[in-house]
């Protein structure tokens, strides 16, 4: 095997991630990271698939079927489901789109991994905490410590806002407007901006957590004990921390995976619930298509029960009498008679 093969495949994924990903398509960092740790999988599937190191691998180990293979590896084996296996595929798919404009020669070859169809994801209803419970998690932190003040800004900002954990810890005291109009500039996917209410009581947790922080990292707004901006599993390990002390008074909750994301869910239900329209919510969430939207209308099973109720009064429908059932003298006489 000449050196020529594995650099050659080695200068393609270089391109893609240097030129490709943040020069031409815009790519945010989070979608290279994300598409990074895919090419990373499929390289190492490959691989052990071949006997080989990845160093070694070449363009011509990268054939429909092997792909084919490593999605389904994926699914069986790592247990992602199908709708990581799409994701997967999409970061692949978009790999290989790049090595069709700059390798013709090998067109066809790529061509047919294009071809992999995605496989059809069952659509599970969100998960989600009612009101009472998200009161319940916001009271937990001791607010009369640094830690618990922090802890309560940030899931009652989680809240307010129903921002994405990625919105969150990379927030800036530069993207708040802590008096009115109170708001916030989040940057979502894609590099799009939104700017969205602030509560004055979220507004007001946020002024104390900026006094409490003078001496730390002055640009972002969510640090840990050591002055450094919040990652996203820390943002997560805060909510399952406060989570876990409530279980035992909300035993409900221990059945629940409790997400930064389910508080999104939250926020999204709560303003349904009160009556939003859709298309607000769409906006005040940041989706691309109101579509995405509609799938909290499908989770709400207290709106479906008031629409319900609201269905029979329209119908004007009689309740039908119900009389209880009593035994005839005669039963025995009869059933002997059959």
């Amino acid at each position: 095997m000449s050196m020529a093969a594995p650099r050659a495949l080695f200068g393609f994924v270089e391109s893609f991630f240097t030129e490709c990903l943040p020069r031409q398509r815009g790519a945010s960092v989070h979608t290279v990271r994300a598409y990074r740790d895919a090419l990373k999988l499929l390289f190492e599937f490959v691989a052990q698939r071949r006997g080989r190191s990845v160093a070694s691998l070449e363009l011509s180990d990268l054939d429909a079927d092997t792909v084919a293979a490593f999605l389904d590896h994926i699914e069986s084996k790592r247990s992602n489901s199908a709708v990581t296996r799409n994701c997967r595929r999409a970061a692949i798919r978009s790999f290989f789109k790049h090595l069709v404009r700059n390798d013709l020669a090998h067109a066809q070859q790529y061509t047919r991994v294009l071809a992999i169809p995605s496989k059809k994801a069952r659509q599970r209803p969100a998960c989600y905490l009612e009101a009472d419970d998200v009161r319940a998690i916001l009271a937990n932190p001791d607010r009369r410590t640094a830690g618990g003040w922090r802890d309560y800004t940030l899931l009652l900002f989680l809240y307010n806002c129903g921002a994405r954990v990625s919105e969150a810890a990379d927030t800036r005291w530069d993207d708040l407007q802590l008096v009115p109009p109170r708001q916030v500039r989040l940057r979502g996917k894609g590099k799009k901006e939104r700017v969205l209410p602030l509560w004055r009581e979220t507004a007001d947790a946020l002024h104390r957590l900026r006094a409490r922080s003078a001496t730390h990292d002055r640009q972002h707004v969510f640090l840990n004990r050591h002055g450094q901006p919040l990652t996203r599993d820390g943002i997560a390990y805060i909510l399952s921390k406060h989570v876990s002390a409530v279980v035992r008074e909300r035993p409900a909750l221990a059945h629940k995976r409790i997400t930064p994301h389910v508080m999104r869910h939250s926020c999204a239900v709560a303003l349904l619930q009160s009556g939003t329209d859709v298309t607000v919510i769409r906006d005040y969430l940041g989706h691309a298509s109101i579509a995405t939207t509609g799938r909290y209308l499908m989770t709400n099973l207290q709106m479906k029960r008031d629409a319900m109720q609201t269905f029979w009064k329209h119908a004007g429908i009689e309740p039908s009498p119900a009389k209880p059932w009593k035994p005839k003298p005669d039963l025995l006489a009869f059933l002997q008679s059959l």
